[in-house]
């Protein structure tokens, strides 16, 4: 009965979106398949329709050197004008759905347990556009039809536009479950509950809701989850401020604390588990049944967290 109230207790630390931020999360996801869904539509259109289709193949004439005069055929200027056009809208139909798309990630993350779903999903943003227009460009290379200035526009546009919206659509801080509990364990430790405060601006939540960042603006509190589903996916570093400008107590290793989080949200490591505070000393510190009740959520988090911190 302990053992299994002790589970039950380091899931509920668990972070875990709110429902609204995964009702939002998978509208955006909705968007961001159907908008690369299209763009790969109008890719093969342009594959079909234009680069492997003869039909639209103008006659044309050309004199060689000794006189000759040569009938061919060659890539119409509408059908290259087309082609153009075509790139330029699949470019900006990736890269919105790979803003929404990690978004999306941001509002409800996946677990970075496994390694190669977590990449997978979470660059999905980058994966697309590489889908989109690798083949295209490479078929704009090898058609025979297409002068050569036609090929080197063509191509050249292709190859910029698809460079830019993969370097748009690559998480370079991607979230993870792993992350977000993480950061609750470090509210939770520091302040006894999950209690946070933001406002509008800015992408952080606070552990004191009188900060000078905070002063401007009015200010909302509650869970790390309901931050995140709110727009602010991360917590604060100026931890030690924050809680002297709140007037709790500060404990004696904040500097290590501080540090694994920052490696945290870096992406350095995935552990969930931070340093526990060091209270010795340390007036106004949590004591007697509280500590204890916390170090048993915390030490059977570290019992637990193996299975599911990193890959």
């Amino acid at each position: 009965m302990v053992r299994d109230a002790s589970k039950k207790a380091a899931a509920d630390n668990t972070w875990h979106a709110t429902p609204e931020a995964e009702a939002r999360a998978k509208k955006l996801r909705i968007v961001a398949l159907v908008l690369w869904a299209v763009s790969i539509a109008i890719e093969i259109g342009g594959i079909f329709g234009l680069l492997l289709n003869k039909n639209i193949l103008e006659a044309s004439t050309s004199v060689t050197d000794r006189g000759e005069v040569i009938a061919d055929e060659s890539f119409p200027t509408w059908a290259f004008a087309t082609l153009i056009g075509l790139l330029v809208v699949m470019a900006i139909l990736t890269v919105i759905g790979s803003q929404l798309w990690k978004k999306a990630q941001e509002l409800d993350p996946p677990s970075s347990a496994n390694g190669v779903s977590f990449f997978f999903k979470s660059q999905l943003g980058a994966i697309v556009p590489l889908i989109a227009f690798v083949p295209i460009i490479v078929l704009i290379f090898l058609n025979k039809d297409m002068s050569k200035q036609q090929k080197g526009w063509a191509g050249g546009v292709g190859i910029v536009l698809a460079l830019v919206a993969v370097a748009l659509g690559v998480n370079y801080d991607p979230p993870s479950v792993e992350k977000y509990t993480a950061e609750k364990m470090a509210v939770v430790q520091l302040l006894g509950e999950d209690k946070v405060y933001w406002a509008g601006g800015g992408e952080v939540y606070h552990v004191c809701g009188n900060v000078s960042d905070l002063s401007k603006s009015a200010v909302t509190s509650g869970t790390t989850a309901e931050a995140v589903a709110d727009g602010k996916p991360r917590l604060t570093l100026k931890l030690e401020s924050e809680l002297n400008a709140c007037g709790r107590a500060v404990p004696n290793n904040i500097d290590a604390i501080v540090d694994a989080i920052r490696q945290v949200q870096q992406g350095e490591t995935t552990e969930q588990i931070l340093p526990s505070p060091d209270w010795t000393g340390v007036e106004g510190a949590p004591s007697g049944k509280a500590l204890d009740e916390l170090q048993d959520v915390i030490d059977q988090v570290k019992d637990e967290e193996p299975a599911g911190s990193s890959s």
